[in-house]
């Protein structure tokens, strides 16, 4: 059965959750909690579209106040979604296939190219714009 994304219940969840640019702290402390809360669970289309949103704000958030002058960071990035999820350093490894690979990336000494890209997001169910420099 595969699941079709329903405009109707998107905007019911738009309507409840308002989403909208992150400014402050505690607008960003908010929006984490959404996404906390809906990375735990199986989205549906609607919820892992808001999930998606939600995720590209709070980066955007941060990489203006936290990261003013640096360049997008995918391994600060990964780090958070393992330490969200309930997916392990020991996940990763078997997805990535090499427990190095996952060490060398996590201490920022291995970029993640193209095809650890998509490996990543779909690991995460993410877009994989997500894990770009």
């Amino acid at each position: 059965m595969t699941l079709t994304f329903n405009p109707e219940k998107y905007k019911e969840l738009l309507t409840a959750y308002l989403p909208k640019v992150i400014r402050t702290e505690a607008e960003n402390e908010q929006a984490l909690a959404i996404v906390e809360d809906l990375m735990h669970r199986k989205r549906s289309p609607e919820e892992n579209e808001l999930y998606q949103l939600l995720i590209t704000l709070i980066e955007k958030f941060e990489q203006e106040y936290y990261q003013s002058n640096q360049q997008n960071n995918p391994q600060s990035m990964l780090l958070f979604l393992l330490e969200q999820s309930d997916k392990t350093k020991a996940d990763l490894q078997t997805v990535l296939e090499s427990e190095t690979l996952v060490d060398n990336i996590l201490n920022g000494n291995q970029k993640i190219n193209p095809e650890l890209t998509q490996k990543l997001a779909d690991f995460f169910d993410m877009e994989a714009s997500i894990f770009h420099e």
